[in-house]
């Protein structure tokens, strides 16, 4: 990750995010997520000022193409669609739960968290960090997962109203930093 006004070079691969000040800063940032490959750029008017990998969503709760704009902000959020089960062990007895299944004895439901949530659809698609097992390959259940590096600077540079496209073909190359 990146940021400050010397551009330090990243340590973590495949996120990068520049926190830039002056004339910049006076443009409306803007987020391209295309969904292959799965990666978020960051814009400033013309200039690209982070970008990462990412985990759409997976068959059958595909994140849909469109042009959006950041409905709602929120540090911590918990889904109130899915989740998982534990056992009273601890155990992970279902890692794909719904607040309606049905819970055996002993077992506890708890609802995904989802860190610095922006909402983009009032159906309940948005980008928050998440568990990426592959970077770049669909994995959600339709939101745009980022890595917990990423996501403090995004949320930052990002406001209520900052438009997002979600597009299926191909971004911009981007330079990546080792």
């Amino acid at each position: 990750m990146m940021f400050g006004k010397n551009k330090a070079r990243s340590k973590a691969r495949h996120v990068t995010l520049v926190k830039t000040w002056g004339v910049a800063m006076l443009c409306m940032a803007s987020v391209s997520c295309g969904l292959f490959p799965e990666k978020v750029q960051v814009r400033r008017g013309q200039r690209m000022i982070g970008w990462c990998y990412v985990a759409t969503g997976k068959e059958g709760k595909g994140t849909p193409a469109g042009h959006y704009r950041i409905m709602e902000k929120m540090v911590e959020k918990h889904s109130n669609k899915y989740g998982w089960v534990e056992n009273e062990f601890g155990e992970v007895t279902n890692g794909d739960a719904t607040p309606a299944v049905k819970l055996k004895p002993g077992e506890t439901y708890f609802p995904a968290p989802m860190p610095y949530w922006q909402r983009l659809t009032s159906y309940g698609i948005g980008m928050h960090v998440g568990i990426i097992p592959e970077p770049g390959k669909p994995a959600s259940h339709g939101c745009i997962r980022m890595p917990r590096e990423f996501c403090p600077l995004f949320f930052e540079v990002t406001k209520v109203g900052t438009p997002v496209q979600i597009v299926y073909g191909p971004q911009d190359p981007v330079m990546v930093w080792n």
